[in-house]
């Protein structure tokens, strides 16, 4: 698991001449925060975004608000994202940096666009019982414990960006949640002075 003390150095940085960022600017974190349904992306997005003074972008938000879906996927009972509309999108916003951005699938992202990745965990009877409240059905409900179970999200994740920024984090409860507001608030401290 990687450590949130230590921020990756950006490619920009190696090659260019120190200098102070502009907090306003390009030079602000982006971090993802992603993890099965249920596991309390939203709530920790907008935790982190609100400590750390940066924005929230709920991906599932954004494209409803897009109307950017393929088609509805009569099995799951959901909407298919139409990925590239949700990602031209996002781009002017990513690409300046600032934001807590939280999706269940984090492979079609960009790496450049994330200085951390968080994957959030919880029990398969937290998760069931969160799901339930929901409605989900139990279709839906079993595949997504199946994720959960087999760590899904998480190998998505190590797949897709460098091990230095992915993070797995526990996210049962409300001491887990101000547990990583404090370890968060600590990475990004010392991301503002490498």
């Amino acid at each position: 698991m990687a450590e949130l003390t230590e921020p990756r150095k950006r490619k920009s940085e190696e090659t260019a001449p120190a200098q102070k960022r502009d907090r306003k600017g390009a030079a602000r974190p982006n971090i993802l925060v992603t993890g099965t349904p249920g596991v309390g992306k939203t709530r920790a997005a907008e935790a982190i975004a609100a400590r750390l003074g940066l924005q929230r972008l709920g991906v599932s938000e954004l494209a409803k608000s897009l109307k950017a879906f393929e088609e509805f996927d009569e099995a799951r009972q959901c909407q298919v994202l139409d990925e590239d509309r949700v990602l031209d999108a996002m781009e002017p916003d990513l690409g300046r940096g600032g934001f807590v951005v939280d999706y269940h699938a984090c492979e079609l992202f960009p790496e450049r666009w994330f200085d951390l990745v968080l994957v959030l965990r919880v029990g398969t009877e937290t998760l069931y019982d969160r799901l339930t409240a929901r409605g989900y059905p139990e279709p839906k409900l079993q595949e997504n414990l199946q994720c959960e179970i087999m760590q899904v999200v998480l190998e998505e994740a190590r797949e897709a960006y460098a091990a230095e920024v992915v993070v797995e984090l526990r996210n049962e409860s409300e001491a887990d949640l101000e547990a990583t507001l404090a370890r968060v608030a600590a990475w990004r401290d010392a991301w503002n002075n490498s």
